[in-house]
């Protein structure tokens, strides 16, 4: 077997010490190759001869894209999203395409935490407001219930949604959840109660979206959800921006339809620095962090070059999205 070429596509990291450590192991000789996002340049150089593609979820890899690929014997996506990549195109050219699931369920499931803790404790709050001379009980300016008397309902079911589920169960909250594509029994099992979307909304004192992005959930939170919520309710989105229609989140808070969001993923990403979203209170933005650590951070790298390598060897991996 000759010495694969393998390219990566990607602009976020600059730490590459697994993918220089395990693939010479495995490819005695092969050529690893990076380039950033607008990578047109060395498509036509370098990358239609690339025998195995290792992508960052950013990174769009389009038909147009895929009919130059010569010798490519998958595309291994490093993380959940693969709305990047044209699937079909893929595989009617015969390319596998795998992503990576639930690795950081744990991590997402700490941010949520830490999302709902923000809102319910508002340590920056109270710090900010030290110089209008308030102490005690006179600085609280709304009535502030233990989370174990709050709802949370999970919109979307899967692995991180579950995980979600059993924190909040053990900080001893009720909680409801979302999914079309779960049985009601799996949601029990799970600790979940079942319910429809309008009911979840309307008895949580917090919202979580773990939804796959796809045409189907694309828009799938309107303002007609966010009216149906409780004016003193946070919502918080580590999924993809495009499941929110961001205009109206952004009006929910600024108009206390809702009592504020935090949203690790927005519309645009990467985005621009005067994107609308930014700047509102009560709107919290962090820069899609939610599922960093450094053990999210091994399990990625590993099972994406655990993926790409039984693809090369043309069996099939274990996260195939286009089988």
């Amino acid at each position: 077997m000759k010495e694969p070429l393998i390219w990566i596509i990607d602009e976020e990291w600059g730490d590459y010490e697994v993918e220089h450590d395990v693939l010479p192991k495995e490819y005695p000789g092969c050529t690893i190759r990076r380039s950033t996002y607008d990578y047109k340049a060395d498509l036509e150089e370098f990358g239609y001869r690339a025998d195995l593609i290792l992508a960052q979820v950013y990174a769009s890899i389009p038909k147009e894209t895929i009919d130059r690929l010569e010798n490519c014997k998958g595309i291994a996506v490093y993380g959940g999203g693969y709305d990047r990549i044209d699937i079909k195109a893929a595989k009617e050219k015969g390319i596998p395409v795998t992503n990576v699931q639930g690795y950081c369920a744990e991590d997402i499931a700490d941010y949520v935490m830490a999302a709902m803790y923000r809102f319910n404790k508002k340590l920056d709050f109270f710090n900010d407001n030290l110089k209008n001379g308030l102490w005690g009980a006179g600085a609280v300016d709304r009535p502030i219930h233990r989370l174990s008397n709050c709802t949370l309902a999970v919109v979307g079911c899967g692995r991180i949604g579950q995980t979600v589920a059993a924190r909040a169960k053990a900080l001893g909250m009720r909680v409801v959840g979302y999914d079309p594509h779960a049985s009601a029994d799996a949601l029990g099992k799970a600790g979940i109660e079942p319910v429809s979307l309008e009911e979840g909304l309307a008895q949580a004192d917090f919202v979580t979206v773990h939804v796959k992005y796809t045409p189907a959930t694309h828009h799938l939170l309107s303002m007609h959800h966010f009216s149906q919520m409780k004016k003193s309710a946070v919502l918080i989105n580590s999924a993809r921006g495009g499941i929110l229609v961001e205009d109206d989140l952004i009006a929910a808070v600024d108009q206390g339809v809702i009592a504020g969001a935090v949203v690790d993923v927005i519309t645009h990403e990467p985005p621009a620095p005067d994107e609308k979203i930014f700047g509102h209170e009560n709107l919290i933005v962090t820069p899609h962090v939610s599922y960093i650590s450094v053990e999210s951070y091994q399990e990625l790298k590993m099972r994406t070059l655990r993926n790409a390598m039984k693809m090369y060897r043309g069996e099939r991996p274990d996260d195939l999205v286009n089988g």
